[in-house]
């Protein structure tokens, strides 16, 4: 009875599956929005039942992707798929809700930068470069086409020929914050889906709570440290090398910032719509930016919130 069970159930998720990666592919703006629900099936099976079933549903997945779609709906099963395992067997083992969460996200990368290099090695198709080259391009034309209505404007397309440039140094540093960022999405859409199933998903640590260990502050500042003694070369290895990882550490403060605000606004018993508010200015001025940074930096070096737990006691 529990092999027909475990059957019935992954034909059924099978074909819920197939039904929302044709959905994803054929219905663009809709697909869009499907493309995020891609993984509860796999979160469901992965949650519930062992990782040899998981495995095999997968595999059973990815054949039915080559039926239902084309062969570009095989990468996005395997994205969607590999994570949506992965945060399902964090889930089926009790796993804490950010430990899920960096699995999750690491998982997408590693996923992402598999299929990059499939599309690169065997197709000869690297989607990177022509997105810069057609960033480039159309930079060019809009500056062939200012000059022939007589307008100069050499300052700004500078600037925006810079932005490439550094779009370009910083693609580790993009895909990385791209893949935290859509499983974050992920979560947050899935997690309540899968609940509503009789999965049992932890519950998360208020953002107040979030603080990063002392020893990212250290890396920051040797990171800066050695940008300034090395002085790498620009395009050279330790130049992305040192470029990326700064930019990495310096989202950690950037977070550890805001964690600091929201726990200071709620311990002084500030509205809720307080740290709100400073984020999205924080995020929309660059220097309010900074000041949110530096908080994170005092904050991990200084144990600012320590200071003011003891002053509450």
């Amino acid at each position: 009875m529990k092999n027909v069970h475990k059957l019935t159930e992954g034909a059924v998720f099978l074909a819920i599956f197939a039904v929302l990666l044709m959905i994803t592919i054929y219905v663009p703006v809709i697909g869009a929005v499907v493309n995020f629900v891609l993984p509860v099936p796999f979160m469901m099976i992965a949650a519930k039942h062992a990782r040899k079933d998981a495995l095999l549903f997968f595999v059973a997945a990815v054949l039915i992707s080559f039926i239902t779609g084309t062969i570009f709906a095989v990468p996005v099963t395997l994205l969607f798929g590999l994570t949506g395992l992965v945060i399902g067997d964090f889930l089926r083992e009790k796993k804490g809700r950010l430990e899920t969460y960096i699995a999750g996200s690491l998982a997408f990368l590693l996923a992402t930068l598999g299929i990059y290099a499939i599309s690169v090695l065997f197709m000869d198709i690297n989607f990177v470069e022509e997105s810069i080259l057609l960033m480039k391009e159309s930079i060019a034309m809009a500056q062939d086409m200012m000059a022939a209505m007589g307008q100069g404007g050499d300052e700004l397309f500078e600037q925006l020929d810079a932005g490439v440039e550094m779009i370009q140094t910083l693609i580790p540093t993009l895909l990385i914050m791209s893949s935290f960022l859509t499983v974050f999405f992920l979560q947050l859409i899935a997690f309540p889906i899968i609940k509503r199933f009789g999965v049992e998903v932890s519950k998360s640590k208020p953002f107040r709570e979030l603080s990063f260990p002392k020893s990212i502050l250290w890396y920051y500042l040797l990171a800066i440290i050695a940008s300034l003694l090395l002085q790498p070369e620009e395009g050279s290895y330790w130049f992305l090398a040192l470029v990326n990882l700064t930019y990495i550490l310096q989202i950690f403060m950037v977070i550890q910032g805001f964690s600091l605000i929201f726990y200071f606004s709620y311990k002084k018993g500030l509205p809720k719509a307080f740290p709100i508010i400073a984020l999205v200015l924080s995020l929309l001025l660059p220097i309010l930016l900074y000041i949110v940074r530096l908080l994170g930096i005092i904050d991990l070096g200084f144990g600012l919130r320590q200071r003011v737990e003891s002053r509450d006691v």
